[in-house]
């Protein structure tokens, strides 16, 4: 009801132009799947840009993130979003094209914002996208695209931010608690590679490789779990809890992969592969500045394959 209340609540604020161009019918496969990582100018998106709209619609917006994320979710958010506008102010885009910079991000209402029918509010622009899924009482995540360019910027106040930061520690201390013969199992290369679930790639299938969490120790079972809230959690406290829930009861077949060197900082690209689950992050080029090697550039997926676009309910 408060995501509901507050998705209302902004078409309210929206003149009948803008209402047009935000909402599109429930059930528009084609406005679904019209999301990527890519910037304004090379990829077009669909909906009501942030740079046409007026502070008390956007407020009315950041209401609507707010209700559906959790604490924890709309602070990732939206400091992944601040990132483009810290590439934009290093040159990169502008109003020319590729476009970067947070102006360039869009809003998309797909059906009707409803406590029974379903529906879906779409957000996104230049490397992250929020997809969210509404039927009934439940809240679907899936597929949402979580990454960051730069991946540490400077904010207004001059305090270092670094979006995905936890998640990279996370990772990292994971794969240095495994044991040399998990290592083997998990490890399956000394290179980061790119996403395979990416935009696009609804319907495709990840491997499922790497270790076992049933062959992890309780600790670093519990380690893979706190890993895996960070994607979980990013929905509200009730719908996170239910989404985390639902993973933890599979986490005996829920696999860890990793590709890269071991050491923090480094390039490294890590998937978690369950019935319900698929995360790929991706650290990436180019370097952080100054000579350093620190990617700088990161890519991210979240999926369930069994119920992106909440697919599972709708049936």
């Amino acid at each position: 009801p408060r995501i509901v209340a507050a998705a209302g609540a902004f078409l309210a604020t929206l003149a009948a132009a803008q209402k047009d161009t935000v909402q599109f019918a429930q059930g528009d496969t084609e406005q679904k799947q019209r999301w990527s990582n890519l910037p304004g100018g090379v990829f077009q998106r669909a909906g009501l840009r942030w740079a046409d709209m007026n502070e008390a619609q956007r407020n009315a917006w950041l209401a609507v993130m707010q209700a559906t994320l959790s604490d924890a979710g709309y602070d990732r958010v939206p400091a992944e979003w601040r990132a483009d506008d810290a590439l934009a102010a290093r040159g990169a885009g502008g109003g020319r094209s590729p476009q970067f910079g947070m102006g360039f991000y869009y809003i998309a209402l797909i059906g009707t914002p409803s406590l029974t029918d379903p529906w879906e509010w779409q957000w996104g622009g230049h490397h992250v996208t929020i997809n969210a899924t509404i039927v009934g009482p439940n809240l679907v995540l899936t597929p949402s695209f979580i990454g960051v360019e730069p991946a540490t910027y400077t904010d207004a106040s001059g305090n270092a931010v670094r979006p995905l930061g936890d998640i990279e520690r996370d990772a990292f201390a994971l794969v240095n608690w495994l044991d040399k013969d998990q290592q083997r199992v998990a490890i399956l290369g000394d290179s980061a590679i790119e996403v395979l679930l990416g935009p696009g790639a609804d319907g495709r299938k990840a491997p499922v490789e790497g270790l076992p969490a049933a062959r992890m120790s309780a600790d670093q079972r519990a380690a893979l779990m706190r890993l895996i809230r960070h994607y979980t959690g990013l929905a509200n406290d009730e719908d996170g809890a239910a989404r985390t829930a639902e993973v933890e009861r599979a986490l005996d077949e829920t696999h860890f992969a990793w590709r890269g060197p071991t050491t923090p900082g480094s390039p490294i690209y890590f998937r978690v592969t369950g019935p319900t689950l698929v995360i790929e992050y991706a650290a990436q080029g180019p370097g952080g500045g100054g000579g350093s090697r620190t990617p700088n550039h990161i890519h991210g997926i979240y999926r369930d394959p069994t119920n992106d676009y909440a697919a599972k309910l709708l049936k």
